[in-house]
């Protein structure tokens, strides 16, 4: 008797996803609950466990788009296990052996993968000047390439202008991660009346702050103390004197939230993701820096749940990392505001103790954006003034000021 192996439901909003790796070969036997495939929709990638145990059957390959619901492959139940189990498939190879039957449809006497094909079309590489690494000779994906290096990186770093150059193009699908973030900043700025406005913040106070009890939270806690929680600390510090902020527009009506469900910008190979730090009001600075880093390891490593990524009511995104200077952040639909840090860096400003006197500081652009059509400029710039404020005299938030 064999299963269907199914795409299972998501989430409500998702309807469609991509095949990512098969983690078995077609053909393997595989235990019940152990990993079986990966699943990349706009918002997360997951993994799919094997619904029982059997031999695997795989019919869709990786890169296919399908919708909720679809068979992508079976499981025979009543298969015999092997005697010795099959060794786990190299990841950028399992998808190319399920397939190879199709591979060869174009030209039966040529032993090629159609992700080795594909590649090879793309490229130029002419797939009959090949050896293949694979099974009885076949080509795959690696193969071609290396194939497709560019010849250019063994001749010398000068090319006379005279001589032409190869200038090579290429073509990527894009992932659905990347697609919705695409569709949503767009979303984002023809749904909104989005505004930005900008102050700067005198980083010394925190800094001098955080390098005091850095070792000695480090080792009560067991996390590090970063900046990251100062602002956000000081963002709900600000949201809750500038409720609007934290609000959204709805049809008619406008949202507003008397809890913060803080939103954190995470850069990771497969784009940038959100999630979310759920009541950052109730929480202390330790689990603030706890959430915020399992959230970030969790996203840099594709394991973040649907749970993780909605429901956020105001965002922090800290391009300063990035060594960013200064930006204008776009929100996040459908919250009304987001912040933008900046990279630190000592500039010459006025000493606030000693008029007229010139000192060195630490000194971050800060950066908020907002929809104009329910925070009016003047909360905008009051909620930026704030957040310097607690991140200049730290202590305020050690107040709830």
């Amino acid at each position: 008797m064999s299963m269907d192996i199914i795409i299972p439901s998501l989430g409500e909003s998702i309807s469609e996803v991509r095949l990512g790796r098969w983690l078995c070969q077609d053909g393997q036997w595989i235990e019940r609950d152990a990993p079986l495939v990966e699943v990349e929709s706009d918002k997360v990638t997951q993994e799919l466990p094997a619904p029982v145990s059997g031999l695997v059957h795989i019919i869709e390959p990786e890169g296919a788009d399908l919708l909720i619901g679809a068979v992508i492959g079976q499981i025979d139940e009543a298969g015999v296990k092997p005697a010795s189990p099959i060794p786990d498939p190299d990841p950028a190879t399992s998808v190319e052996v399920a397939t190879e039957n199709a591979a060869s449809a174009d030209d039966p006497g040529l032993r090629a993968t159609p992700m080795a094909r594909r590649i090879a079309h793309d490229h130029g590489v002419d797939l009959g000047n090949l050896h293949g690494s694979g099974p009885a000779g076949r080509v795959m994906k690696s193969d071609v390439l290396s194939a497709a290096e560019p010849a250019v990186r063994h001749e010398p770093a000068a090319t006379p202008l005279t001589q032409s150059a190869d200038r090579g193009t290429r073509r990527e699908r894009m992932s659905p991660l990347r697609r919705r973030i695409a569709e949503r900043l767009v979303a984002a700025q023809h749904s909104a009346a989005m505004l930005t406005t900008f102050n700067e913040a005198d980083m010394t106070e925190v800094i001098r702050l955080r390098n005091a009890h850095k070792d000695d939270f480090h080792d009560r806690f067991g996390v590090k103390l970063g900046f990251m929680s100062f602002f956000a600390k000081a963002v709900v510090s600000a949201l809750q004197a500038v409720p609007a902020i934290n609000a959204w527009i709805d049809g008619d009506e406008v949202e507003y939230h008397d809890y913060v469900d803080l939103s954190v910008a995470v850069g990771t190979d497969r784009g940038l993701v959100v999630p979310v730090v759920r009541n950052a009001d109730r929480l202390s600075f330790a689990e603030i820096e706890a959430e915020i880093g399992r959230l970030a390891g969790e996203a840099r490593s594709g394991r973040l749940g649907m749970d993780d990524l909605t429901g956020g009511t105001f965002t922090i995104s800290n391009g300063g990392v990035y060594g960013s200077m200064m930006s204008t952040p776009i929100l996040n639909p459908p919250q009304s505001g987001i912040l933008g840090l900046h990279r630190i860096s000592k500039r010459a400003v006025e000493d606030p103790d000693a008029p007229g006197a010139i000192v060195l500081r630490p000194m971050m652009y800060l950066a908020v954006s907002y929809d104009h059509r329910i925070v009016d400029g003047s909360e905008a710039v009051g909620f930026l003034v704030h957040i310097k404020e607690c991140i200049e005299s730290p202590e305020r938030l050690l107040l709830g000021m």
